[in-house]
């Protein structure tokens, strides 16, 4: 049966190439497709699901490009450590006690959070991702999945490579192909360069992308200058990682020579200002990634270093963080701010069907209520959600032509049971 849905008489942020916006408009979704995008029109079948798009604006559904889902469970459990500290001394030793029923309820809280904030595609690197995935097919987001490795060449390094092989091949195009995936090596400090070529041989033929934390902090790109004496990016380099498609996550300490090779091997930049505030590892050079044309995404990382999955706050982050280090208000504007969690994040991703409020792109949206006294008067929609709006203004989500969040409820997943199952995973998991 063939799904149609009419939005009318809406302010559309369409977020193509022109930062188009309707100030009153329609838009029409038949099955998983914009079918059109604009002024106002008729349409005379009983069929169509209408929704009153009045004081309201559709943007593009916001595409996550770093998380870490079920680290939900791990949300205000370790705060103000540094990242070593943080990572070694208080979430991987939490991390060892995680089951696979707990890896899915903790993805389940966090895809609530993150439909409820307008996200509709999100990219996660985590342990025990076939459960990830379950809680995905669940939910309807669009997700891009990779199972995180840590090793050298040693026994259990091949083993978790092996896993994280076999659950790529799995569950690649799964769902219609709401469910893709790609590897995840953990990063340059857990991965010997042997291992990670390692990695690369054994997936020469599938050709898999690859998803990897990449010069986060200070201390990384020390410790690499040190060993290899070079940066991890220029090592990353060396080894071949970037002839694969790739998503570099965080990328803060970066040169102008790491910029160039990010550039010039279109590898996706996942920025992740807020989670880098917190674990104090600095603000990347965003806006010479922008001049430079880098593919650009955000992603707001795990709720244990953000400690929310808000990416209204990361597009606000985004922007005002260039304004104030270059003391330059024109730095990052409200419609580049925007195109980071949109189409920059889908070009970061490599996918050229979202991102964009488009005739013939997927049908993936979320409607932001426009009726609250912060998002009024109407003078600049770009204006007000980049900075004045934030998640619990979202009123409907849309992911491939399926409403699976309706003016306050959730239409596929059971959020009391989820709070409740969370809950009681999580106060085990920090005894």
């Amino acid at each position: 049966m063939v799904s149609k849905i009419l939005i009318k008489d809406a302010t559309i942020i369409t977020m193509n190439e022109n930062n188009e916006v309707y100030d009153t408009g329609d838009i029409f979704i038949e099955n998983d497709l914009i079918k059109s995008v604009g002024p106002p029109i008729q349409d005379g079948d009983s069929n169509v699901k209408t929704i009153s798009g009045r004081g309201k604006v559709v943007i593009p559904g916001l595409i996550n490009t770093h998380n870490h889902a079920a680290m939900c469970l791990f949300r205000s459990y370790a705060d103000d450590y540094p990242l070593m500290v943080w990572l070694e001394d208080k979430i991987f030793p939490a991390e060892a006690r995680l089951t696979p029923e707990d890896i899915f309820w903790g993805a389940s809280l966090a895809l609530l959070e993150m439909i409820r904030g307008g996200t509709t595609t999100y990219v996660d690197m985590y342990f025990y991702m076939d459960q990830t995935a379950r809680a995905c097919l669940n939910s309807g987001i669009r997700a891009v999945l990779s199972q995180v490795f840590i090793g050298d060449n040693a026994v259990d390094g091949f083993n978790s490579l092996q896993d994280a092989k076999s659950f790529a091949a799995s569950w690649q195009n799964e769902a219609g192909g709401m469910i893709s995936t790609i590897l995840g090596p953990h990063a340059p400090y857990t991965c010997s360069p042997e291992f990670l070529k390692k990695v690369l041989s054994e997936t020469e033929e599938s050709k898999t992308p690859i998803h990897i934390h990449l010069s986060e902090s200070r201390q990384e790109v020390q410790q690499s200058l040190a060993t290899y004496n070079k940066t991890p990016v220029a090592l990353m380099q060396e080894i071949g990682l970037f002839e694969r498609d790739v998503l570099a996550a965080h990328c803060v300490h970066i040169t102008d020579e790491d910029i160039e090779i990010l550039v010039s091997n279109q590898v996706g930049i996942a920025h992740n200002p807020g989670s880098n505030l917190k674990l104090g590892n600095g603000i990347a050079p965003l806006k010479k990634l922008i001049d430079k044309n880098a593919l650009v995404g955000l992603g707001t990382d795990g709720a244990a270093s953000n400690n929310n999955l808000d990416m209204f706050e990361e597009i606000r982050l985004a922007g005002l963080l260039q304004k104030g280090v270059h003391e330059d208000p024109t730095f990052i504007t409200a419609a580049e701010a925007l195109a980071l969690a949109t189409r920059g994040g889908a070009q970061a991703i490599k996918k050229n069907y979202i991102g964009i409020l488009k005739e013939g792109f997927k049908a993936d949206l979320a409607i932001v209520d426009f009726n609250q006294p912060h998002l009024q008067p109407h003078n600049n929609a770009i204006a007000n959600i980049v900075y004045s709006a934030c998640a619990s203004d979202v009123d409907t989500v849309i992911v491939d032509g399926k409403v699976l969040y309706d003016q306050g409820m959730f239409l596929t997943l059971d959020e009391e049971n989820i709070y409740y199952e969370a809950n009681k995973r999580a106060k085990r998991l920090r005894q």
